[in-house]
């Protein structure tokens, strides 16, 4: 059974690991270099209460982590503050497996109790199975930016899906610091 809770540090380690190989050996993240527990468990540090990072695990007494997902500043401009990029990232061992969308599904739950608008995921293309899930809960095509990455020898388009939240027709006057699944 899978469980959904709030990332809590003790995860980092766990995140770290599912992250890695999108990084290392996929066109997916462009980073290069994996980042380590410590510095995952700074970047959530980093989200100050206010971006969600959740969690799916195998739901059992240990609670093994098999996904993650979180959400962040989508620009730096204060006009976007009521916008915000999200990730997800699931275990080599369970994709396909439905984990993936009952995460993200959890994720913009949260994200809409929070008062954001718009969610907008960003992804390496091809990829079908991002796709699939990013449109199974709600996600729309936006645009394609050609050619805007180059890792593994070769050049990488990037995709834009784009999820109404709430209507952005009158922005609440504060947001929510405390997610649901905090």
């Amino acid at each position: 059974m899978i469980a959904i809770r709030a990332a809590r540090p003790e995860d980092a380690a766990a995140i770290a690991a599912i992250y890695a190989p999108y990084v290392l050996t996929g066109t997916v993240s462009f980073e290069s270099d994996a980042p380590d527990a410590r510095a995952m468990r700074n970047r959530m540090a980093a989200s100050d209460g206010l971006y969600p990072w959740i969690v799916a695990t195998n739901g059992d007494a240990e609670g093994g982590v098999l996904a993650y997902a979180y959400a962040t500043k989508f620009r730096d401009r204060p006009a976007y503050k009521y916008a915000v990029e999200t990730s997800i990232y699931v275990s080599g061992m369970v994709q396909q497996q439905g984990t993936g969308r009952l995460l993200y599904e959890a994720l913009i739950d949260t994200l809409r109790q929070q008062g954001f608008t718009q969610a907008i995921g960003v992804i390496s293309l091809p990829n079908e199975a991002s796709i699939s899930t990013h449109e199974a809960v709600g996600f729309r095509r936006q645009g394609v930016y050609r050619e805007i990455g180059y890792k593994n020898g070769r050049w990488i388009d990037v995709g834009f899906w784009q999820c109404e939240l709430n209507r952005s027709t009158i922005p609440r006057s504060s947001r929510s610091r405390s997610a649901k699944w905090a």
